[in-house]
This record gives C-alpha cells, structure tokens and sequence, in this order.
C-alpha cells in the first residue's frame, strides 16, 4: 500500500488550477512502493503521476532530487521529468504534505527477473552515470558505511529474534567490509535502489527508471553492485552469474569499470547486502503492527550476503 495521504476531489481541483496541463479526467492511488503517497493522474492533455512525499522524506532534500530527474531528463536518460506549475515552480503543497506532477512513463517493471532484462539494465545504469556527470549539486548517501554501525546498534536488541545468531552475524560481516571498503574509486551520482520495480520494460528495452529518492553521491561501481544484489539472485538464493556477466559487460561497454573498481566489486557487493539486510532489519523490527507499510523479509538480504562473502575475485560476478 501506498497511500498515506487521502486527496479529496476539491483539494486536487485547487491545487490542478496551478498547471497548465488541463483539466482532470481520472485519478486514482498506486499501491506499490512504501515510501510516498502517489497517484496516477489523467487530465486533458495526457498522463502523470503525483506524488505526495511522506514523512521519511526530508523536504530539504526534495529540490536535489527533482533536479537530478530534470538534468537526466534533459540528457537523454528516460525518467519522470517534474512538471512546472504556472509560476514555473514544480515543488508545492497539497494536503499539508510537499507534492509534485511527474511525468508518466509507459511499460512495466519485470515480475520475474530474467537474462534478457539484464543487459538492457545494464545499459540504462552507465548511462545514467555518465549523464549525471554534468549535474553539480551533491548529496551525501545517509545509508552508506558510516550510517551502518548505528542502523545495527538500533537493530542489535532484537536481531536475534529474526533469526538465532544473526546479530553476531552482522556485526562480523560489518567489521570485515568495513575493514575493506574502497574509498578513492570514481565518484558520481547513483540511483542506490533500483530494483525491478524501479524499472520499466517495453518491447525487451528499458522504457523507464523511477523512484529516485534514495538517490545521491557515492561509488559509481556500488550502484552496480546494488543491481547486482537485485537482479541476479534466484528465489533460492543461488547467484545466477549469467545475469551477472550480461549486466556487468552491458555496462562496460558504456562506461568501463577502472581495474580498481572490478577488484572492489566483491567488496562491494558485500556491503550493499549488508545495507539493504540492515535497513530490512530495522524496518522488521520497528514497523508496527497494523502498519499500512509491507515488511520486507531482512534474511533475504542475509543469504546474499553470505554468497558475496565468500566470493574471492571479480570472476565471480563474470568479469
């Protein structure tokens, strides 16, 4: 589910009089994602999407994002682009909550991951690293290794009523990445969570990347090491390394990975399960019941990471 925030007919009327995109034929409220309200919105003129941005997000953070989605947009990367309003402004209020228009992307985000989705992912993520280049704006990752170590200490108390041992297992995981964890690879802006669902499909090319609001600056190859935790899994945990080498060669051949970036790649994979086992935990845990949000299983992310722990080089990911 997610909508949080109900909009009543009169308040959208009000706060559609501010676009010049038409007057409303169909509204209605998507119930995937976990993080904002959104709404498909039909008007005169065509389709869009609106979004009403919850409390976990930081209002101040929402000029960054909508920026990068326009520069992207401009340079060739599809995405929603935010739609300005009559004072040329496209962050404004509704329902007491921060809200914008995007606009709408066709296609469909792939149920079941298969090889054929994973070169054209590949693809889409180099070049929306390279795209993102010419954006100057920075914004620092809240969820990278420094945010680890108190995300575990809040998780630490209960870890063990997931799952025997696991708080132990964590914090042996933590102390070893942590110990490893490049910090002088190539820097740049990255999406940091684009799961299948953040991606849509039409015709076997990518049509659209959606959802940007974890997005900042950090290692470019973590971005990739991210889509790799993501897509190249089997529901039995087992790393499927032919989704791997087509990502991975997909990507290089738009922007190839510095020697230094394929050795970190194990490390570097290491460290995104182990972030999105945390913040899975954490979410386990502190959710509570009744909560309009879906629990999202931290043990999933646990058995990614033992694989990526004992993976010894690059080659284990087809490179």
């Amino acid at each position: 589910m997610a909508v949080y925030t109900e909009v009543t007919d009169e308040a959208l009327a009000a706060f559609l009089e501010e676009y010049p995109i038409g007057g409303l034929v169909a509204f209605r409220g998507i119930a995937e994602g976990v993080e904002n309200s959104n709404f498909q919105l039909r008007t005169t003129t065509g389709d869009f999407i609106l979004t009403l941005y919850e409390k976990r997000v930081d209002p101040a953070d929402l000029p960054w994002f909508l920026g990068l989605m326009e520069h992207l947009a401009a340079h060739g990367i599809t995405c929603p682009r935010p739609v300005a309003g009559r004072d040329g402004q496209a962050l404004r209020t509704l329902c007491r909550r921060p809200a914008a228009i995007t606009t709408f992307l066709p296609g469909v985000w792939p149920r079941v991951v298969r090889t054929e989705h994973c070169a054209p992912l590949g693809n889409a993520l180099a070049r929306f690293h390279l795209a993102g280049a010419g954006y100057a704006p920075t914004r620092h990752n809240a969820l990278d290794p420094s945010g680890w170590p108190p995300l575990m200490e809040r998780c630490r108390p209960d870890a063990n009523s997931v799952a025997p041992g696991l708080a132990a297992e964590l914090d042996a995981a933590q102390t070893r990445i942590l110990a490893a964890w490049p910090h002088d690879l190539p820097r740049g802006h990255i999406h940091a969570d684009l799961f299948p669902d953040n991606v849509f499909f039409l015709d076997g090319k990518v049509s659209g990347l959606i959802d940007f609001y974890f997005a900042a600056t950090d290692l470019l190859a973590y971005d990739l090491a991210v889509c790799l935790n993501a897509w190249c899994f089997e529901p039995d945990f087992e790393f499927n390394v032919t989704r791997a080498r087509a990502m991975c060669r997909a990507y290089e051949a738009v922007r190839p990975l510095s020697p230094a970036e394929r050795d970190a790649l194990p490390v570097l994979c290491q460290g995104a399960a182990l972030r999105f086992a945390l913040t899975r935990l954490y979410d386990w845990i502190h959710t509570p019941p009744g909560a309009l949000v879906t629990r999202k299983d931290p043990m999933e992310y646990v058995h990614r990471l033992r694989f990526h722990l004992q993976a010894g080089s690059p080659g284990a990911y087809g490179l």
